[in-house]
């Protein structure tokens, strides 16, 4: 057989007319052609991995723009997000301002932890709801602290108490990562929405008010007791009064004495993250029912230094992306380091959805009666749900309240990069392999000199 073809075929003993080939000669070309595969492979090694970064960076750097985004849905048909009305009036606001008078002298007379918890459950008792404290103590490798829980459940009586929904404030707000700022009105919410929110009927599931001490201690000493999780570190007294499964949570902080704009807080522990269409309804509910502007976090403006752009960074188009970009940076930052972005993100490991609802401090305009309207149209909207939330993502990266980047979106950067470095590391194992070799092979040969020449030859 002549040609190009047919000197191939000859070459690699596939010619019918050749000679039978040796099985170790055949064995011999198959490791000489891996060894020109590898050795071609590893010459052009260094580029596909700068290929590979360079494809898999610039990727992340696109993921902020508004084009590789998708707008939000609601993807849960039951939740008819703002289709109740909602009957919070100012009567309830001035409830809420009297229990805001009665939490400030708390705060004003430095009382105690068990002093504020008794107070909370006596306002619950008032109201008729089933109220309990719970004392813990955590120890940690840092520090221990100790607190006091209260709390009250709404056995509600259209319901067989199998589900339940709560509503939670801690006393210390989450501004500066819980530096210490008191969450006064947060506090002063709950007790008003207790009070207004037990007077009706309508509900499906039973409502849980609580109020934890500290500021992510309480909450997981709570959590811990109502599910019965028993830590090494936490001491925690044992709850008198629960209810069903808890399906939704929300997480009032209010630490200001007004607010512009409604923050939304939604990463939990180790990366996980709440049903987007918790956060869908929100923010849907806020935009037509409240009409507050909703920010990611507490992100008004970007926290990247946009002014460096010069006059380029007055452009409508380069803020909106150092914004979204912003957004992004935060959600990598509480996702790489496994933290969670708000006392909410204690929930999620018990497959709960939770998130916190941060008003912004500032001189205004809204207040009590917004907040309330909002919470309230969201509560009824997750009273409506026949089963957990699960017809929308459990992953995805939003790059605004209204857009988002899904899965596939931004997983292939990160593989891209996992894959460049991956290559990198097996070259170096490649190396180190190869050096290995040639110094053991250089040991036999000096042994070996040794027991020829002058008996046993140490190196050492």
């Amino acid at each position: 057989m002549s040609g190009p073809l047919g000197r191939m075929r000859e070459k690699f003993g596939l010619d019918s007319n050749s000679k039978p080939v040796p099985e170790d000669q055949i064995f011999a070309q198959r490791l000489a052609r891996r060894k020109v595969l590898l050795g071609w492979v590893a010459r052009l090694l260094p580029y596909i991995r700068i290929i590979l970064y360079v494809v898999g960076y610039i990727w992340m750097i696109l993921i902020p723009f508004r084009h590789l985004g998708r707008g939000t849905w609601i993807d849960e048909n039951a939740l008819q997000p703002g289709q109740a009305a909602s009957y919070w009036s100012w009567d309830d606001v001035h409830s809420a301002d009297r229990y805001l008078d009665q939490v400030e002298r708390l705060y004003a007379t430095n009382a105690t932890s068990a002093q504020k918890a008794s107070f909370i459950q006596e306002e619950f008792w008032k109201l008729g709801l089933k109220a309990g404290v719970q004392a813990y103590h955590l120890t940690s490798h840092v520090t221990e602290v100790s607190g006091v829980n209260a709390y009250g459940v709404y056995a509600v009586p259209r319901a067989s108490g199998a589900e339940a929904i709560v509503i939670s404030a801690s006393w210390v707000s989450r501004m500066d990562e819980g530096g210490g700022t008191p969450n006064m009105r947060g506090v002063a919410t709950v007790l008003a929405l207790a009070q207004y929110l037990s007077k009706y009927s309508l509900w499906a599931k039973d409502l849980i008010f609580v109020v934890n001490d500290g500021y992510m201690d309480g909450m997981h000493a709570w959590l811990s007791g109502y599910h019965s999780v028993t830590l090494s570190n936490l001491k925690a007294d044992p709850l008198k009064h629960i209810s069903g499964v808890i399906w939704t949570a929300l997480c009032i902080d209010y630490p200001g004495h007004s607010f512009s704009h409604l923050g939304i807080f939604y990463e939990g522990l180790n990366g996980r993250l709440p049903n987007q269409d918790l956060l869908n309804s929100v923010v849907q509910i806020t935009g037509y029912t409240g009409v507050v502007p909703t920010i990611l976090y507490d992100n008004i403006e970007s926290s990247l230094p946009i002014s460096l752009l010069g006059p380029l960074g007055d452009d409508p188009e380069v803020k909106t992306y150092f914004h979204r970009a912003s957004n992004v940076k935060r959600h990598w930052q509480y996702e790489g380091l496994n933290r969670a972005s708000g006392v909410h993100g204690l929930f999620h490991k018990f497959r709960i959805d939770a998130i916190t609802i941060f008003a912004y401090p500032a001189l205004g305009p809204y207040g009590f009666h917004t907040l309330g309207q909002i919470v309230e149209s969201t509560l009824r909207t997750m009273n409506n749900l026949l089963e957990r939330l699960h017809a929308s993502f459990f992953f995805y990266v939003l790059t605004s309240p209204r857009t988002f980047v899904n899965f596939g979106g931004y997983l292939a950067s990160a593989i891209l990069v996992s894959v460049a470095m991956i290559f990198g590391g097996l070259r170096l194992w490649a190396l180190l392999k190869r050096k290995r070799s040639k110094i053991a092979g250089l040991v036999r040969s000096l042994k070996r000199f040794g027991d020829d020449e002058k008996g046993p030859f140490y190196l050492f």
